[in-house]
């Protein structure tokens, strides 16, 4: 999506239709043959929040930086020591004792996120039945290991994880054949972008080069001489810093490709998708990193939570319909999450790439245009997301395990802080793996509610497939409204 597309008709101009016009713009747009996407000069938006993310990059980066600094080769080498006086131990380790273990977490996690990449593209079916099915297993066989080294804190959690996961999986099993139907055709439009594919290897690249300062601090803390309640709480504010970090990242690549997508959806018919000019991924990667990074950087705080939280209110809600009273505790949940999706959704970030504006405005035309077209039945139906975290959080964990017995080996008293950091890094460089092919479901969603003949020139029978679980997803939905009529009546 590039300035060179500024020379075609007025009639395929998405930038400067307003909602009001959508209907009567995609009805000319169906028409014509000669569809293209034109951008107007974008304004920046959100400007406040790309300026907070570059103050806590810049302010973190000296922080982390003075703290692996100050055990580095000598303890205590900046004497920071005398400021935790009162925490003191005795024991006290030096930055380099437990860098390297982080630089073997960062490999892993770039060798898993490749490899299941590559997975991905051949064996399509069997990597997304391992993602949801070998989850809850790998938890439960983590929970029995922190028990047996006496960790009951975190056996627990990894219990609790192991329970909720299972239960998440028996709600949602009869959705995950149409689940991986659309996997398998986000997975075949990233597979015939190239370009998408060094995107992610490149923003990779960036993270991996953010995770040698951030795990160089972190180690600094690991092997401070504080005790373990103000060791974990610094750990905690790294990892959320962290977690803010790989969020924005990820989310720039999703802007890109979700650009990079649209246009091959909106010119399929026209060009190879793999003989895109190269001004496509130019303007799209411009865009993303500078009038539309402050949206970015914004939605990365919240969307995250509040989809994960979602996705489990949606499935126990399914599955507890004959309990009225905790069908109703669930439902009050239920509707305050989905306010908040109103205003914080991933979809947000296709309008965000392919019209440039500011993220509350496009999770809420977002999802107007989803309401509106009757396809947010088939999005609410639609378990892609879920599975795809699945699989970042599996990757996270092998992360997490192996660091976690080189770690009970050589220090066996910071077993968990260690792994636990690890298992947080290999989740985001697992999941700038895994951003492309959400990002192409999420286009692909997007262009159905905007234009379905986008959809059906691109692969017809797919096209089939979607229209008729729309409908059965708009009658069932109707026959629930009519039981609930009927109930109250």
């Amino acid at each position: 999506m590039s300035d060179s597309t500024n020379s075609v008709s007025p009639s395929s101009d998405y930038a400067s239709i307003s909602s009001g016009d959508q209907s009567l713009q995609r009805s000319r747009r169906s028409g014509d043959g000669n569809r293209a996407i034109v951008l107007e000069s974008r304004h920046w938006h959100d400007v406040f929040w790309s300026a907070i993310f570059m103050i806590h990059i810049i302010c973190l980066g000296f922080v982390l930086a003075v703290l692996g600094l100050n055990r580095f080769r000598i303890p205590d080498r900046l004497n920071i020591d005398r400021y935790t006086h009162g925490f003191l131990e005795n024991h006290k380790g030096l930055t380099e004792d437990y860098w390297p273990l982080y630089a073997v977490a960062g490999a892993i996690g770039v060798f898993i996120s490749w490899m299941w990449s590559l997975l991905l593209g051949s064996y399509a079916n069997e990597m997304m039945k391992v993602s949801v099915h070998i989850l809850t297993t790998y938890l439960a066989v983590v929970s029995v290991l922190c028990f047996w080294c006496r960790q009951f804190f975190w056996g627990g959690a990894f219990a609790i994880g192991a329970l909720l996961q299972f239960l998440y999986v028996i709600s949602v099993i009869d959705r995950l054949p149409f689940t991986m139907l659309v996997l398998r055709k986000a997975l075949k439009l990233v597979w015939g972008l190239p370009k998408v594919i060094m995107v992610a290897h490149a923003f990779t690249v960036v993270m991996l080069l953010w995770m040698s300062l951030w795990s160089f601090g972190a180690a600094g803390v690991v092997a401070s001489s504080m005790g373990d309640e103000g060791r974990w709480w610094l750990l905690v504010v790294l990892s959320v810093s962290l977690f803010w970090t790989g969020a924005v990242l990820c989310n720039t690549v999703h802007v890109i490709v979700s650009g990079m997508v649209f246009h091959v959806l909106f010119q399929c018919g026209q060009q190879e998708a793999s003989s895109l000019p190269p001004s496509t991924l130019i303007g799209s990667l411009r865009y993303a990193v500078t009038t539309s990074f402050g949206s970015i950087c914004y939605g990365s705080l919240f969307t995250a939570a509040i989809r994960t939280l979602r996705w489990e209110i949606r499935g126990f809600r399914s599955k507890i319909c004959g309990n009225e009273c905790l069908l109703c505790c669930v439902d009050f949940l239920f509707h305050l999450v989905e306010t908040l999706v109103r205003f914080f959704n991933k979809y947000a970030y296709v309008q965000i790439g392919v019209y440039g504006k500011g993220f509350n405005r496009s999770a809420r035309d977002a999802w107007e245009l989803f309401q509106s077209t009757g396809v947010e039945a088939l999005v609410a139906y639609d378990c892609s997301g879920a599975v795809l975290l699945m699989g970042t959080i599996f990757g996270g964990l092998i992360t997490g395990s192996c660091i976690g017995m080189w770690a009970w080996i050589k220090y066996s008293d910071r077993v968990i802080m260690v792994a636990s950091t690890a298992m947080l890094m290999g989740m985001v460089l697992v999941g700038l793996g895994m951003v492309v092919v959400e990002s192409a479901v999420t286009s692909i969603y997007i262009c159905f509610a905007e234009d379905p003949l986008l959809i059906q020139r691109w692969d017809a029978d797919f096209f089939t497939e979607m229209s008729e679980m729309l409908h059965r997803r708009l009658q069932h939905r109707s026959a629930r409204a009519r039981e609930v009529l009927t109930t109250t009546a």
